[in-house]
C-alpha cells in the first residue's frame, strides 16, 4: 500500500476569488495555481484538486 501524503492546510487569506469579467464564471489563484469553473463553489473544487497534487489542501 502506498503511503498517504499528510496534506498542508493553505489559510482563507492566500486564496483569491473573483468574478471573470467579459466571461461567464469565476476564477481562483492560489500558491501559484489559476483555475476556472462556470460558478465558485466549481472553481474552489477544481483549485482544492489543483494544490493536492502538490500537498495542500483548502482548509
Amino acid at each position: 500500500m502506498a503511503e498517504e501524503k499528510k496534506l498542508k492546510k493553505v489559510m482563507k487569506s492566500q486564496v483569491k476569488a473573483f468574478k471573470i469579467k467579459n466571461r461567464k464564471g469565476y476564477a481562483v489563484i492560489c500558491k501559484n495555481n489559476l483555475t476556472e469553473g462556470g460558478s465558485l463553489k466549481l472553481a474552489l473544487d477544481r483549485m482544492n484538486k489543483a494544490l493536492k497534487r502538490n500537498g495542500y489542501t483548502l482548509g
